[in-house]
């Protein structure tokens, strides 16, 4: 079994004649993430890895949440503006070892590949994160493998 935990950056400001790619997180951003992090080390949530999309504000994300788990992690472009497939190959491209993995991405297409992979009907808040259980071996099993939906949480309604 393998674990996907699927993560919306955080909320971003968004400061005149700045391009896209660099907007950074806004305050409440930092605290999302924070509290988030925490929430899901508290829950026993174990993740092996990060991959973030190199876009500033789910960099940080992934920063932020990596000071309380303490990870490798790595960027993946194919995580910015992202379709369905694109998450696909970043997952095909995991190591086998690394058992449970998140995901940093943005919205439309986190939402969107939550909804290729699952009933469930997703709109991802900002820092919001849903998990899921994928009955395979090897992240090259994927698509094919069963789904599970574990949880989705978002930060203004968790308490911690």
């Amino acid at each position: 079994m393998k674990k996907l935990i699927l993560v919306r950056h955080a909320k971003s400001d968004w400061p005149e004649e700045m391009e896209d790619f660099d907007r950074p997180l806004a305050d409440k951003g930092l605290q999302d993430a924070l509290k988030m992090s925490k929430f899901l080390k508290s829950q026993n949530i174990l993740i092996d890895q990060f991959v973030s999309s190199p876009a500033v504000r789910a960099l940080s994300t992934c920063k932020v949440f990596n000071q309380t788990y303490r990870l490798d992690w790595t960027t993946n472009a194919k995580l910015y503006n992202p379709s369905e497939n694109n998450f696909n190959s970043v997952i095909y491209d995991l190591d086998d070892q690394v058992n449970s993995v998140a995901l940093f991405s943005h919205n439309n297409g986190i939402s969107n590949f939550a909804n290729y992979i699952t009933d469930n009907i997703f709109h991802f808040s900002t820092c919001g994160v849903a998990g899921f259980e994928i009955d395979c071996n090897s992240w090259s099993e994927f698509d094919g493998a069963r789904k599970k939906f574990l949880f989705y949480y978002e930060p203004n309604k968790i308490q911690f």
